[in-house]
């Protein structure tokens, strides 16, 4: 019975069996082809067991499994590996098929390959998730022949692997080397020049690429022999909170992923940059009431503690209640902090009812409202209008596309920090706007 299960017939036997049946037909008229009919059927059938011989003759002819990490990036391509080897003292060919999760709706992972005896091959493929969450991979399905061709078996590996969804922690990992990297340029991150220097001197060090000229020890340099320059030190240990709006303006999508996940991929990578510049890092998240809280803090832990958290927020449909933001910012976060509140505002009336509720926070927290630029109504703009309905889309992007700057106009004009970005830099641009700020001594 097994190997009934795990027998495939493949067409070069229905392409031979084609031909006998069509010589028996043809041999009703010409007598002389039925030997030759009979003995071609002997044959597939003599190469037939032959190829089942080779094939069922081991129990164990291949080996292959999945390679996947503990847990993928969300947003991100992720690499994943299969790892196949051929047990069998001949050369094979192989059909390996991998029933990914029913998230990607990608049904033709397919891979063809020519293995010779006993060796191994590895293969390669990326996947990229879009939704947080657990995913459920199938089974590693091998189709093996030999050389013959007409038979195949089937071999199943790696069945029902489930693997998280984690927020975008290769982009966190990445961003991470830019609090200490020099070449921030490589990634978008503008240098941003310091505005003096804190009072308190720290250390003598070498000079390296990218220290400030001004800070030149000469005295020391003429002892060493080496350039050497002042370490002051930065102020440090200052709270950074990211505030996730998680109400249904954050549902937006934009290929494939909702403004929510791009929020929540920018706030892990801006969480590790500022523990990385000693700062410490926390969380809010709320809608029409506060969601989770997570305590400032820079302890090794404080990471995964905010990648937990991130992971299982999801957005709703109500809309989200400023009020209770400001009630909660003003009992729980004591010290004066650099807030940075991911949202999305469309239009004028939409920040109004706002307004005064940032107006209060604003009062004792630095803060800074992070908002999506609409690229779809921006690429309308761009158009040359043809007939007069592209002329009123055309109209009405512009229209929402200026109501956009008023917004970012609006929020200045009370102080308030704005970062206005498409979703696909928001990371880059709200990293460049702490630097900025850090760099100005303004936290």
């Amino acid at each position: 019975m097994k190997i009934i299960k795990s027998l495939y017939l493949k067409n070069r036997l229905f392409v031979a069996i084609g031909l006998v049946i069509l010589l028996f037909i043809i041999g009703f008229e010409f007598a002389a082809l039925i030997p030759v009919a009979k003995f071609l059927l002997m044959v597939v059938l003599a190469v037939f067991l032959v190829d089942l011989l080779l094939l069922f003759g081991v129990k164990k002819g291949v080996y292959g499994r999945r390679i996947c990490p503990d847990k993928l990036s969300n947003g991100d391509e992720n690499q994943l590996q299969i790892y196949f080897e051929n047990y069998y003292n001949f050369s094979v060919y192989a059909s390996v098929i991998d029933e990914l999760p029913a998230q990607f709706q990608k049904r033709d992972l397919h891979f063809d390959l020519m293995v010779k005896g006993r060796e191994t091959k590895i293969l390669n493929y990326h996947l990229r998730p879009v939704k947080r969450g657990e995913y459920t991979f199938g089974a590693v399905n091998v189709f093996v022949s030999g050389a013959l061709g007409l038979i195949a078996r089937r071999f199943k590996f790696s069945q029902d692997t489930t693997v998280p969804v984690y927020p975008s922690f290769i982009q966190m990992r990445k961003y991470e080397l830019l609090a200490i990297s020099n070449n921030l340029k490589e990634f978008g991150i503008k240098k941003i020049r310091k505005i003096g220097h804190s009072m308190e001197f720290e250390h003598i060090k070498e000079y390296v690429v990218g220290d400030d000229f001004r800070t030149v020890n000469w005295k020391a340099t003429a002892r060493r022999g080496d350039l050497m320059v002042n370490n002051y030190q930065d102020e440090k240990s200052q709270q950074v909170f990211c505030l996730i709006d998680k109400g249904r303006v954050m549902k937006m999508p934009f290929e494939g992923m909702t403004l929510l996940d791009y929020a929540i991929n920018a706030s892990l990578a801006m969480s590790s940059v500022a523990i990385k510049k000693d700062d410490k890092a926390g969380l809010i998240t709320f809608q029409h009431k506060i969601n989770t809280i997570v305590p400032a803090s820079k302890r090794g832990i404080q990471m995964h503690n905010i990648m937990e958290t991130l992971y299982n927020q999801k957005t709703g449909y109500k809309e989200s209640d400023y009020s209770i933001l400001y009630n909660t910012i003003k009992y729980k976060i004591k010290q004066r902090s650099l807030l940075i509140l991911f949202t999305n505002f469309e239009t004028l009336s939409s920040i109004e009812r706002q307004m005064p509720y940032l107006r209060k926070i604003s009062r004792e927290h630095l803060l800074v409202v992070v908002f999506f630029e609409n690229t779809t109504l921006r690429s309308l703009t761009e158009i040359k209008p043809k007939n007069i309905e592209e002329v009123y889309r055309k109209t009405i992007a512009e229209k929402f596309t200026f109501d956009k700057k008023l917004i970012v106009k609006e929020l200045r004009k009370h102080g308030i920090q704005t970062v206005l970005t498409d979703p696909e830099n928001l990371t880059v641009n709200t990293i460049n706007k702490y630097l900025e700020l850090k760099a100005r001594g303004l936290i």
